[in-house]
């Protein structure tokens, strides 16, 4: 098969085009610089070839408090480029079927998180401008299927986690975000001081499961929507604990900062529709994914720390 995919530079991307190249797919994996999206005419030197499919991940976010600073221009930036990729797809590309990726953040703040509650209500305010981005873009897939007959499937993840996450941003996800600082406790002795109270839940996937759920569902599922979830969350502290116990940290050391910005108190996503789409799917146990991400975590921790702080 022939396929595009945007944000081919993110974490997700780069795993993606990785999976889909060792499937002997034909693939052309797109960042910013290959294909500034917020120029209407970034993909045409891309409109003479035929995809089968065009997987649509990019996106202008970060994790922490960035949606809060950035409402206006999250909203400028990402409707520019879906707007962009939209267009593209139904001039050039109608043969194609788009593959976009959703956010939890979209769905309503305490209701059962199922896909037919995806644009009802009010999303989180701190949150509402890319969440609504997010949800202007399902729409937009629906609306050029009910005219023209495009074939879709939007993908609603959780917070993916696993090796080789990008470390050049300074906020990272919340996982990540909680095993460096645990690690600058282990190596040294930085206060470990996490946001909020650490009740907080967030449910992870880790990232080569969602991968092969999410092609699987391709292949299955079309004109849809489909949330791609763990099935189970914790706390923010039951986190922590798990890696400290990864890297031999005593959890004792864990500080709270209740002042700190928290997001939504709880999204764990219902995967009731895909049960029943796919009831054997890989399921990576929280305490593998999380073994083999710190592996690679605190090698990179290493390298990119001061040597001399090692100096005894």
């Amino acid at each position: 098969m022939k396929i595009l995919v945007t944000g081919a530079t993110g974490f997700l991307g780069c795993h993606l085009v990785k999976h889909l190249t060792r499937a002997n797919h034909d693939v052309i994996g797109l960042g910013s610089k290959d294909a500034n999206l917020l120029n209407p005419d970034a993909l045409n030197k891309f409109s003479a070839e035929k995809f089968d499919s065009i997987f649509h991940l990019a996106a202008w976010t970060q994790a922490g408090d960035f949606c809060l600073i950035h409402p206006g221009e999250q909203w400028l930036i990402n409707q520019q480029m879906n707007t962009t990729v939209l267009n593209w797809w139904h001039q050039h590309q109608p043969q194609a079927k788009m593959i976009s990726m959703g956010t939890s953040c979209a769905y309503e703040e305490g209701i059962h998180l199922s896909e037919e509650k995806y644009l009802e209500g009010s999303p989180i305010k701190d949150l509402y401008s890319y969440a609504m981005t997010k949800r202007m873009l399902h729409i937009g897939q629906v609306m050029l299927n009910r005219q023209f007959g495009l074939n879709y499937l939007t993908i609603v993840p959780s917070t993916l986690y696993g090796p080789e996450y990008h470390l050049g941003t300074k906020q990272m996800h919340f996982i990540f975000d909680l095993a460096w600082k645990i690690l600058d406790f282990k190596y040294f002795k930085k206060p470990v001081v996490l946001w909020g109270d650490g009740q907080q839940r967030r449910e992870l996937v880790f990232v080569d499961d969602f991968i092969s759920t999410l092609l699987q569902l391709d292949n299955i599922s079309q004109n849809d929507i489909v949330n791609i979830g763990a099935g189970e969350d914790y706390t923010i502290q039951e986190f922590a604990e798990a890696i400290c116990r990864c890297v031999n940290v005593d959890s004792r050391c864990l500080q709270y900062d209740t002042s700190k910005y928290v997001g939504a108190k709880s999204k764990m996503l219902s995967i009731t529709k895909l049960d029943a789409l796919l009831p054997y799917r890989a399921k990576t146990s929280l305490f593998d994914g999380l073994s083999k991400t710190l592996l690679w975590l605190e090698k990179q921790f290493l390298v990119m720390s001061e040597p001399a702080a090692f100096a005894k």
